[in-house]
Order: C-alpha cells, then sequence, then structure tokens
C-alpha cells in the first residue's frame, strides 16, 4: 500500500482553502489555482483538503501526462458523475458535450459551447450540496480540457461550485493566467527537519540531514525521497562514494534521480511490471494485468514494489507519485518501452477503444508502417468530429511520419500541417511542411504548400502578406478552382487589413487579378458571388457591382450552413456598408451576432458584436451598442483573444465623450502601426472626424477626414470619410477641398443609389450649394434618409439644414428643424451633436433640456443586458445560454436589478423598463 503521512505546516494554505469553503457553503462560486514546484505538496493539500470537506459533494481528477493528445480526455474525468443529467441542459449543450465525449455523432463542437455545457452541468449538480471538484497535475491536462476548464472557472459566480486546479505551470501561462492562486514554498526548517525524522527508519548522520535540508530546500517529496536513494553506511556514518558531487540539479530532477535508483534496486520482472503501469494511462488494473500476463510477467511482480509503498493496485493503479512514474518510464531503454506499447495495443479492445489502442501503437513504432498510419488517421477523423482540433492534428501528424510510400506521407504532411495551423499551431506546422517538401509532393499539394506558408504568415503577422497568398491562388486555379477563389478572397481580405500600410496590399489589384485567372461563374456560393462583386467594385465600379453584392447578401441570409456564414459574415458585411445597403448591412450583422451565439462559436463572437455596434451606432442605438461593447472584452478574456475596439471608440466619438474617445483612438492608431493593419487608421480618423464635428472643432474634424478618407481601398471607411471631410472642410473656409471631396463622394454614392448613399450624397451638396438649390437639396436628404435604418445621417441631415435656415435668418423653419435634431441626438445619447443642435437652439432663444437620468441608468452593463432579455420574455437557462453564464447566475444578477428597480417579479420588468434598450451606467 502507498503508505499515507500526515501534513505537516501549511496553516496558511489550509486557511485559504477553508475561507475558500465558506465562500461556496454561502452560495457563491470559488476559485482558486494552486501551483508549485514538483513535490511541493500540492497533491497532499488536496488530499488533506478532501478529507476535511467529505461532507459536501467531492469530485477528485487528475491529469495524466499520456493522455495529453486525446481530445476530453481530462474533461471527461470531471464530468463522468453527472453524464447521467446531460437530458437537464438545453439541447445544443447535452449535443455539443455528447458529441465531444463520443457518447453521440455529430458535427464538431465549438469548444466554447462544450465550455458551457459543463458550466451549466457543474451549476445543476451543485443544486442540492456545494460542489467541490479538485483536480490535480492540471497541467497534464489535454489542451481543449485546459482551456475549457479555464473558461468555466472564469464564469463561475453565483453557483455553490468550487474549483481548486493544482498545476506546476509557471503563473501567467494560458489558459488559466489571472485566476485566483495559492503559490506553494517549501516548508519552514522546523517543519522540514520534522518530516524528514518522521520518514526515517533508521539513524541519520548529521551532516547527511544537514545535506538533505538544505538540498531539498523545503521541497516535502524531496525530504521524504532523497534519504531513499542512500545506502545504509552513507545514511548512518556519512560515508559515500570518493567521487566530487554534481552541481545542484532543479529539485525534480534530485527526485527523480533518487526515485530511479529506488526502482534501480528492484527485481528486473517488478520493474517490467512498473513499466507496464506507467505506460497505461488510465490507471486500468484489469489491462495491466491482462498487458502483464502478454509479456509474460509472473503475477506475483508486484509483490516488491507494493511492499516498498512505490505502487498501489487496487481497482486502479495508483503510483506514490507522478514523479516516480515518470522515473520508471524515462530509465526503460526504448525497446522495453516499444515492448510494453505493443502489449498494451494487443490487450486493448480495438472496438470499446480504438483511439487509445492507436496511441499505443504509434509509441511502439519506429519504422514505417501504413496499417499503424492508417489507424491513427482513422483516430484523428474520430477526434476531429468531437472537436479535438488539436489532438486530430498530433495523431496526423504521427501518422505522416509512420507513413512508407514518400509521396503519401508527403501528402499526408501537408494534410497534418493544416491541422495544426487550425489548432493555433503554426510552428509545428512549419515542420511538417518542411518535411512534406522533402518527399514527393503533386501539383496541387505543392500549391497547398504555398497556400499554407502564406495562411501562416498572414496569422502571425497581417503586414505585406498579400503577395504570397494572391501567389497561392494563381497556383491553385487549374487544381481547385473554388479553393482557388475562397484564397483570392484571402488575399483581399489581407490587403483590405493591411491597406496604406503595406506597399503590395492594392485591393483592386488582388480582384483584377482573380478576374484574370478565374473564368465567370455563376455558382451560388457565397464566396463565387463576393469575388465576382469585388471584382467589378475594384475594376469597373459601383454600378456593376451593386446587383453582384445584393445577391451576395442575399445568399447568405439564407446559407443554411452555419459555417460558411461564420466564415464570410465580415467580408460580406463590409461589402453591404460599402455599397450603402442599410438593409442588408444590418440583417447580415445580426446574422452573424445569432450564429455565433447559437453555435457556442465564441472566438468569432467579437467581431460579430463589433459588426454590429457599428450597424447600431448608425440606426442611432447607442445604448444598445454600449451594452456590446461592454460584452466584447468579457468573450475576449474567455477566449484569450484580441481585436481592435473600433466598436468602442466610435460609440465613444459619437456621444462626444472626448477624453475616453481621444485615448481610445491614439491607442488604436499605436496598435494599428504595430499590427500592420492600415483599415484600423481609416476607421480611427474617421471616428475622431466624427468627434470633432460633433463638438464644432471643424479644422481638426477637416484634418482627421482627410486621413480617413486618404485610402479609397479601405472599404466603406474611405467612404464615410469623405461624409466628415466634405462637413468639416464647408466649415473650415476649405471650399476647394470640399469640392474635391464630393467629387469622390459622388462616384461612390452615385453608383450605388440607395436611398442612404443618395441621401448622404444631397446632404453634401446641399452643404456647398447656396439658395433655393440648397434647400431643394436639404430637403431630398431628409426625404432619403427618413426610408432608412441610418437614423444618425437623418439628425445630422436636420442639424444642417437648421443651421442653413437659421443662417438665412428664417428662424421658424430652423428651430423646426433644430428641435428635430436635437431631440434626436438627445434620444440617441449622442451627447456632442445634442448640445451642438442645443447651441443654435440657443442662439433662437430657446432653451433645451438635456436627456433624463432614469433608475435603470444605475444597473451595470451585464445587468442590463439581463434585464433586457428577461424582459423580453427569455428564461434564466436561455439568458445564460446567450450571453455564455450559468442560470444561477443569471439569477443573482435579475435579484440585484429588482432589488435597484425596486420590483419583485419579471412582470413588472417592461413597466420599468419599458420597451427601448437600455444605456447601463457609466463604468
Amino acid at each position: 500500500m502507498v503508505r499515507k503521512l500526515r501534513l505537516r505546516g501549511r496553516l496558511g494554505e489550509r486557511g485559504a482553502l477553508d475561507r475558500l469553503t465558506g465562500t461556496v457553503t454561502s452560495g457563491r462560486s470559488a476559485v482558486l489555482v494552486v501551483r508549485g514546484e514538483p513535490g511541493i505538496g500540492k497533491s497532499a493539500l488536496l488530499d488533506d483538503y478532501a478529507e476535511r470537506i467529505s461532507r459536501h459533494r467531492v469530485v477528485r481528477v487528475a491529469g495524466v501526462e499520456s493522455e495529453m493528445e486525446l481530445p476530453f480526455a481530462g474533461l471527461h474525468q470531471l464530468c463522468a458523475p453527472f453524464l447521467g443529467h446531460l437530458d437537464r441542459l438545453p439541447a445544443p449543450q447535452s449535443e455539443a458535450l455528447a458529441t465531444a465525449f463520443g457518447l453521440s455523432s455529430g458535427p464538431p463542437p465549438d469548444r466554447f459551447l462544450v465550455g458551457l455545457a459543463v458550466l451549466s452541468l457543474l451549476s445543476d449538480a451543485a443544486t442540492e450540496d456545494p460542489l467541490f471538484c479538485l483536480v490535480d497535475d492540471a497541467q497534464w491536462f489535454d489542451e481543449i480540457s485546459a482551456q475549457t476548464l479555464g473558461f468555466v472557472a472564469r464564469r463561475l459566480l453565483a453557483e455553490p461550485v468550487a474549483l481548486v486546479l493544482a498545476t506546476r505551470e509557471p503563473p501567467g501561462q494560458a489558459p488559466l493566467a489571472g485566476l485566483p492562486e495559492l503559490v506553494l514554498k517549501g516548508l519552514e526548517d522546523a517543519e522540514a527537519r520534522a518530516l524528514l525524522d518522521g520518514a526515517l527508519r533508521g539513524e541519520l548522520d548529521d551532516r547527511i540531514r544537514d545535506r538533505i535540508l538544505d538540498e531539498a530546500r523545503g521541497n516535502p517529496l524531496a525530504l521524504l525521497e532523497l534519504p531513499r536513494g542512500l545506502t545504509a553506511t552513507e545514511t548512518a556514518e556519512g560515508f559515500g562514494p570518493p567521487v566530487p558531487a554534481p552541481a545542484p540539479a532543479p529539485t525534480a530532477d534530485r527526485i527523480e534521480q533518487s526515485f530511479r535508483r529506488q526502482v534501480s534496486s528492484l527485481p528486473v520482472a517488478t520493474r517490467r511490471l512498473l513499466l507496464v503501469a506507467a505506460a497505461e494511462p488510465i490507471g486500468d488494473a484489469v489491462l495491466l494485468r491482462r498487458a502483464a500476463r502478454q509479456l509474460g510477467i509472473e503475477p506475483g511482480a508486484a509483490a516488491p514494489a507494493e511492499e516498498a509503498g512505490m505502487i498501489d493496485i487496487g481497482a486502479l493503479v495508483r503510483f506514490r507519485h507522478p514523479l516516480l512514474r515518470s522515473a520508471v518510464y524515462r530509465s526503460a531503454g526504448l525497446l522495453e518501452r516499444q515492448e510494453t506499447h505493443r502489449a498494451l495495443a494487443d490487450v486493448t479492445d480495438r472496438a470499446l477503444d480504438p483511439d487509445r489502442r492507436a496511441w499505443h501503437l504509434a509509441w511502439a513504432t519506429l519504422a514505417p508502417d501504413e496499417a499503424v498510419a492508417a489507424e491513427l488517421r482513422t483516430s484523428a477523423a474520430r477526434a476531429q468530429s468531437r472537436g479535438g482540433v488539436a489532438a486530430a492534428a498530433t495523431l496526423l501528424a504521427y501518422a505522416a511520419t509512420l507513413t512508407p510510400e514518400p509521396r503519401v506521407r508527403a501528402a499526408r504532411a501537408v494534410a497534418a500541417a493544416s491541422a495544426k495551423l487550425r489548432a493555433g499551431a503554426p510552428d509545428a506546422a512549419r515542420k511538417l511542411l518542411t518535411m512534406a517538401e522533402e518527399g514527393t509532393l503533386d501539383e496541387f499539394d505543392q500549391a497547398r504548400v504555398h497556400l499554407l506558408r502564406a495562411q501562416i504568415a498572414f496569422a502571425s503577422s497581417r503586414v505585406s502578406q498579400t503577395a504570397p497568398l494572391l501567389s497561392a491562388a494563381r497556383d491553385l486555379v487549374p487544381l481547385d478552382a473554388a479553393l482557388a477563389r475562397e484564397t483570392f478572397l484571402d488575399a483581399i481580405s489581407a490587403a483590405m487589413f493591411a491597406g496604406r500600410l503595406s506597399a503590395d496590399a492594392d485591393v483592386g489589384a488582388v480582384a483584377r487579378a482573380a478576374r484574370e485567372a478565374l473564368p465567370e461563374t455563376e455558382g451560388p456560393r457565397t464566396a463565387d458571388l463576393l469575388l465576382r462583386t469585388l471584382a467589378a467594385r475594384f475594376g469597373t465600379g459601383y454600378r456593376d457591382a451593386l446587383p453582384l453584392a445584393k445577391r451576395a447578401v442575399g445568399r447568405l441570409l439564407v446559407e443554411p450552413d452555419a459555417g460558411e456564414v461564420l466564415r464570410w459574415s465580415w467580408l460580406t458585411s463590409a461589402v453591404a456598408a460599402d455599397m450603402w445597403d442599410d438593409e442588408g448591412w444590418a440583417a447580415l450583422a445580426a446574422r452573424h451576432v445569432r450564429t455565433a451565439r447559437a453555435t457556442g462559436a465564441l472566438s468569432e463572437l467579437p467581431l460579430a458584436l463589433n459588426s454590429q455596434v457599428l450597424v447600431d451606432l448608425f440606426a442611432g442605438a447607442l445604448d444598445a451598442a454600449s451594452l456590446l461593447t461592454a460584452e466584447i472584452p468579457t468573450v475576449l478574456e474567455a477566449v484569450g483573444g484580441d481585436l481592435a475596439p473600433y466598436g468602442a471608440l466610435t460609440l465613444a466619438a459619437l456621444k462626444g465623450d472626448e477624453p475616453h474617445a481621444e485615448q481610445l483612438i491614439r491607442s488604436s492608431l499605436e496598435d494599428s502601426a504595430a499590427r500592420g493593419e492600415g483599415i484600423g487608421v481609416s476607421i480611427a480618423q474617421w471616428a475622431r472626424a466624427v468627434l470633432c464635428n460633433g463638438a464644432g472643432k471643424y479644422e481638426r474634424a477637416r484634418q482627421a477626414a482627410d486621413q480617413a478618407a486618404a485610402h479609397a481601398q479601405d472599404l466603406a471607411a474611405a467612404n464615410w470619410g469623405l461624409c466628415e471631410l466634405v462637413e468639416a472642410a464647408v466649415r473650415s473656409g476649405e471650399r476647394d477641398t470640399a469640392v474635391d471631396a464630393l467629387d469622390r463622394l459622388d462616384e461612390a454614392t452615385g453608383g450605388a443609389g440607395t436611398e442612404w448613399a443618395l441621401g448622404v450624397q444631397a446632404r453634401a451638396r446641399a452643404l456647398l450649394g447656396t439658395g433655393t438649390a440648397a434647400e431643394t437639396l436639404y430637403r431630398e436628404a431628409v426625404e432619403r434618409l427618413a426610408r432608412t435604418r441610418v437614423r444618425t445621417e437623418l439628425a445630422r441631415a436636420h442639424l444642417l439644414y437648421g443651421e442653413w435656415l437659421r443662417r438665412e435668418n428664417r428662424r421658424e423653419d430652423a428651430r423646426t428643424q433644430l428641435r428635430t435634431a436635437h431631440a434626436m441626438f438627445t434620444g440617441f445619447g449622442a451627447g456632442a451633436f445634442a448640445q451642438r443642435s442645443g447651441r443654435e437652439l440657443h442662439a433662437l432663444g430657446e432653451r433645451t433640456a438635456g436627456r433624463s437620468a432614469t433608475a435603470p441608468t444605475a444597473l451595470t452593463a451585464q445587468e442590463t443586458q439581463i434585464a433586457q432579455l428577461a424582459r423580453d420574455g427569455l428564461t434564466n437557462a436561455e439568458i445564460g445560454a446567450e450571453l455564455f453564464i450559468s442560470p444561477h447566475t443569471v439569477e443573482w444578477h435579475l435579484r440585484k436589478v429588482f432589488a435597484k428597480l425596486g420590483i419583485t417579479s419579471r412582470r413588472q420588468l417592461r413597466s420599468s423598463l419599458g420597451d427601448r434598450p437600455l444605456a447601463p451606467a457609466p463604468a
């Protein structure tokens, strides 16, 4: 049996865990990451804690190093006790988790939908009694399990759930970075001496004791194990071999060396049995015995190791410490390890556990073997179907390495490289591409290699990556036209991002190259229509592009494949906005958000929300935009992503919050330059122009708008910059600049011909007009924009018309327009423009009131979102699914909302909040 010792010291650490217990038993969640070097006592601390909370529901799991490549292995351990309750979860969540664990078949689940399912499952399990989840050796969890645990840990709030994770990983490493931590240090000297003396079975020379204490540095496992590697003579009399002591090694290395010495003293048969146990990751005692028989190991071979307390073989096989398992495995020779894995593969059921069998076969095989490679590829397909992208990539890489035929090996290396890139491992992808190029590639695979290298470069840095993508697209034209079209679109996206900051980022040139290289097609795919649209837009102009753009928008709006919706929504939305199609733009953005939420595509959600923010800002829905901008950082934190705050800076600009807007604009300009995103420069400068035009700082607005409009290939943003430039230049007395900007704007708006386009065109012309002609144009602008969704553009038309009427001394007519503008801007929350219209009314002798403060403004951003969704009839589970939080957390927030609003039920929310979106309290 593995002997258990009393936990020594650790009073502060035990106190921290006791406080965590108090938090959880009071109904709140608690998360703690226990960090420390190997042997420092993390497992012992968890053992002690588990005993002290045994009256509650406790689930204990541990990561296993050899399972790191099996997708969801760690997560399955954690969730296994609760899988009987999957039917209590919303259908998308239960289906995602069942698919991930191989309980059912289906499309690969999004990892964040799996995370939400785990969150809901743990929350449900804690309904009747607090739940304590203790995870040891979390550093050995497979990648997707670790990411999911990090996601869950950050979303726990109002559930009586504790999540305690013990890990070796240093602070700051994802996915546990930023979570509350407890760092274990070495024991104090007195406790270290007491532990050492209590573990000894004989006398110990004082000099040896001092040496062990010095080398162990308070590490409990080192104090227990280092003396085991010494002979009786060395411990009692201090005599050792007459050789110089080696340089001090890290504590873990010294402990492992001690373990190796202990293992080397065991009989050969015992060492072989320990090797089988070390190579078998799940601790299955039945499988251990079968493999031992396969290898001819006697049934009693385990006895010496059990007597020494190294291993405990019951229903499960447990080593005294993970470092002992590591020492056993590493001390064996390569041929011994191969023989062991081969035996384990032979006794693993091909039908019940094919993936683990394939994994053992991979480690048992050094020479190329097509049969093993084929099994690994089949396992990779199963991993992919469960959403285990990283595991699938690793299995495909093994398969490529073991493939004997050079041409097939090269092709498989290309496939593995593609999978590694999707799994976020570009360095591994590069190595696999090098392997592929060393083999025999056909023309198609050579083209794929070029494409993957370009995509790796684009993922690493968007600066100057247009040319490699364009070259790859041309290579693919005769081989795979559909993939070539998608690659041309990727090249266009790269050119759009880089914009003015890259010499080779010429969107027009890429679009023309696509048109010349590919035949015209009437294909129904969104990618086909998008490419034709952009080729026309940058080739023959707006008039030819408009009907194609409408077809592309319409096609994507009815696209049944969620993957296609997520793949093309951003680019199609940009095209719709560039074509002044306000209805199509709004519909696409809304569907992008809905699809990202419904599929749990949390990594895609920030981009979708950012698009929706811009739509809302043009619609005058600044309160709704505020809610979304408050949500974006939360989602980015959950996924570890990064996205320029284009929506947030534009919102601040339209609100007239100059200090905050300028800070965001300056930061965005710096970040855009660092990332090589020229489009970011255009958006930031356009936002500054809006800010300054609202504040009446027209010269600054002219300078910013001139920068925003400088790069005509920045879809939509350049056009919006021209609108600001005409107004700012007229107000600054720069008529020639305004005329030039109007000419450029006419080309875009006249070609598009939509009400939005013709409305802003008429407004811009009116600014340069005089007399009756100017008034006619202002009236046209108001009439056309009134038929659109872009309410801020309409309000600005009323404002400009009112300002013109006041200067024409038509005071009553001016009041009518300015009152309308002021009411609209005030309702929007567009502070600077409301003040500008208010100043005009004040000059006409009128006093104006600002936006009234109401009770809902006391709500936080998340409380406001939850209140709005509850008001609209969503259940707690539906709200939780939409906002990626648990139903318990929704209920907790609603109790706070009720208290702030002075109500007692959901039925009262509508009367308290009304029907419009709410503005959250200022941060």
